[in-house]
């Protein structure tokens, strides 16, 4: 499994949309590295959903429900999507200062790649973020 961190403003789709929509194309990915990202994503990976702008924070994880596909909301270029569900909220988000301030993560991607939507996280990052939030893997 792969591990990953997608990044939303929740004004135009948060965590309570993607609860409620259930199982969500991830679309308007419309930079290169990202949308290789996506490409690369497999079916059962995880990500971190990170609301950017506002609030700045890991908010839950999300599974990747469907492999990459093309986008539909592409008017032009060759652009693609994934299907996300959502799989657990974070008892308690972890921010981006908090993140910022933990020397275990100074490597992180969010940190490195900060205009990157769609960013890999490694299995480290992804333990110790998880741990940070107080989220416990059902898998």
């Amino acid at each position: 499994m792969n591990y990953w961190l997608v990044k939303t403003e929740p004004e135009a789709f948060g965590w309570a949309q993607q609860v409620a929509h259930g199982v969500e194309p991830w679309t308007g990915v419309r930079n290169f590295g990202a949308r290789n990202n996506l490409r690369a994503m497999k079916r059962g990976d995880l990500a971190f959903f990170y609301h950017s702008n506002t609030g700045k924070e890991i908010v839950g994880v999300v599974e990747v429900a469907r492999e990459a596909y093309p986008d539909p909301t592409a008017k032009e270029g060759d652009w693609s999507c994934v299907d996300m569900r959502a799989v657990a909220p974070f008892p308690t988000p972890v921010t981006l200062a908090q993140m910022k301030a933990d020397p275990a993560l100074a490597d992180f991607s969010l940190l490195r790649l900060s205009r990157l939507s769609v960013a890999p996280v490694s299995a480290a990052h992804w333990r110790h973020i998880c741990g940070l939030g107080g989220y416990r893997a059902k898998k």
